[in-house]
C-alpha cells in the first residue's frame, strides 16, 4: 500500500472521525437530557430560546445550522409538550415566532446540571471542553449551503 492508498483509509478521514464523534457525543447526553424528557436537537433549541426568546423560526433555523423544515417539526413536539409557543408575529404574518411557555423557562433551572454531569461523562473540564469545541470552529455554525 503506497502512501496515497493510505490517505484513502477509512480510519484517516476526517469526515468519519466528525461524524463518529458527533454520534457518540450525542450517546452521551441521551441519558442526561432523558429525564428532562428532551432528545438532542430538542435541548439544542431550548438553548438557544433560553438564550434569546421570542425569535423567528427562520432566525433559530440559521442559529441552529439547521433547516426551518426539519426545525419544524421540532418546535411543534416542544410545544406539545407545552415547552414553547408557535404563532405569527402581529407586524408580520409571514414570520413563525417560537416563545417559551413557563414550564419552558422553569426547564432551564433542571437543565443547569447537564453540563457538569456531560464533562463527568466524558472525563474532561470546562476548559478542556472549550479547546476541543474551539478546535471544531472551522466546521461548525454554518450549514453547507449558507454560501
Amino acid at each position: 500500500m503506497t502512501a496515497s492508498d493510505d490517505l484513502l483509509r477509512l480510519e484517516n478521514q476526517l469526515c468519519f472521525a466528525l461524524v463518529t464523534a458527533a454520534r457518540n457525543v450525542v450517546a452521551i447526553y441521551r441519558p442526561v437530557l432523558e429525564p428532562l424528557g428532551l432528545t438532542h436537537p430538542q435541548y439544542l433549541v431550548m438553548l438557544a430560546l433560553w438564550e434569546h426568546a421570542p425569535r423567528a423560526l427562520g432566525e433559530l433555523a440559521d442559529e441552529l445550522a439547521m433547516e426551518p423544515a426539519t426545525l419544524s417539526p421540532l418546535v411543534k413536539r416542544l410545544e406539545a409538550q407545552g415547552r414553547v409557543t408557535r404563532r405569527r408575529r402581529a407586524t408580520d404574518e409571514r414570520v413563525l415566532e417560537i416563545d417559551l411557555t413557563d414550564e419552558g423557562r422553569a426547564l432551564r433551572r433542571e437543565a443547569l446540571t447537564v453540563p457538569e454531569q456531560i464533562m463527568a461523562r466524558v472525563g474532561m473540564d470546562a476548559g478542556q471542553i472549550a479547546a476541543l469545541r474551539d478546535g471544531l470552529a472551522p466546521f461548525a455554525g454554518r450549514r453547507p449551503d449558507a454560501g
